[in-house]
């Protein structure tokens, strides 16, 4: 695409004005760049963690098609979502409801992405790693977006399978399977999905009930919620130490995963007690999550870097 395209819009594009000056930023901002680095952190992760060793231009190249997929789906689901981001405050000014890019082009772009980025991977790994990216997009754009998201509550918890899936797409690149070890980093970033999106519901409440999206606190209330994200975090906190228990860690990791998770749990307790207006502690829950995730899954790589550094496995 050249530089900067004027685009008509129609009338089943969002946006305000006739026409709309659309350049590689918003392109790219399709991709849901802040989503995809940390699809790309956490199928490294997977990638360097599986055992044995990956050729550096193929791991390289892997890498970019996962990074290519993650960004395909997010076009996609920008796209079919594109009403209900224009009346989204922390969407509005994404480039279809801005009015800069075409819903039409925003589908044809993600589309090729996501075959270009499933073949890559094939080419440059294993049918394996290629067919589990293919059906991560599938299952974010077609399950999460066009059904979950819309119809039911559950639709974090469910839709949540999509974005723990790329540490497994990275193992199975790797090594060309998908064994239990992969799928413990899968359930770390699963049993986080639901509280880390909650929290932020809690609080962005008014945007989901204006967009009609049923989330949590929408449909249960928000008791019922600040109760279950209470209680998806005295899960999760096992679950993140579970790495070490596998022998996929050492003590380090487990010193980290320990000390977040019980970081996890308090500020969800805070969550779970605080004045039904006070959305303080949610803001900080939503905050800590991602610092959890990053902390975690940096660990873990950190230690594996040194481990297969010394040789103590290969």
């Amino acid at each position: 695409m050249s530089d900067s395209v004027m685009t008509p819009q129609t009338d089943s594009d969002a946006g305000q004005n006739s026409y709309a000056l659309a350049g590689p930023e918003d392109y790219f901002s399709l991709l849901k760049p802040r989503v995809m680095s940390l699809v790309i952190f956490t199928a490294l992760v997977g990638m360097l963690v599986a055992p044995g060793r990956i050729d550096f231009f193929l791991g390289a190249v892997s890498l970019l098609a996962i990074a290519v997929g993650a960004g395909a789906s997010g076009a996609l689901n920008m796209w079919w979502d594109a009403d209900i981001d224009a009346v989204m405050s922390r969407t509005i000014k994404r480039p279809i409801p801005a009015g800069r890019v075409p819903r039409a082009e925003a589908a044809a772009f993600g589309g090729f992405l996501s075959v270009l980025s499933v073949a890559l991977l094939g080419l440059a790994s294993n049918y394996l790693a290629a067919g589990l990216l293919a059906f991560t997009i599938f299952f974010y754009v077609v399950i999460y977006s066009m059904w979950l998201k819309r119809t039911t509550p559950q639709n974090i918890v469910i839709g949540g399978a999509a974005g723990a899936l790329p540490p497994v797409v990275g193992w199975a690149a790797a090594t060309g399977t998908a064994p239990i070890e992969a799928w413990v980093l899968f359930a770390i970033t699963f049993m986080w999905t639901p509280p880390h999106f909650w929290a932020l519901a809690l609080y962005k409440r008014g945007d989901y009930e204006k967009a009609g999206i049923p989330m949590m606190p929408n449909v249960k209330g928000e008791k019922s919620t600040r109760r279950q994200i209470f209680a998806y975090a005295l899960i999760l906190g096992p679950v993140g130490v579970a790495p070490y228990f596998m022998n996929m860690a050492g003590l380090f990791y487990l010193a980290v995963s320990a000390l977040m998770g019980i970081g996890f749990i308090a500020l969800s307790w805070a969550v779970l007690t605080a004045k039904p207006e006070d959305h303080g502690p949610a803001k900080k829950l939503f905050g800590f999550s991602l610092l959890y995730l990053f902390a975690l899954f940096a660990a873990l790589l950190i230690e594996t870097i040194v481990r297969k550094g010394a040789g103590l496995y290969v």
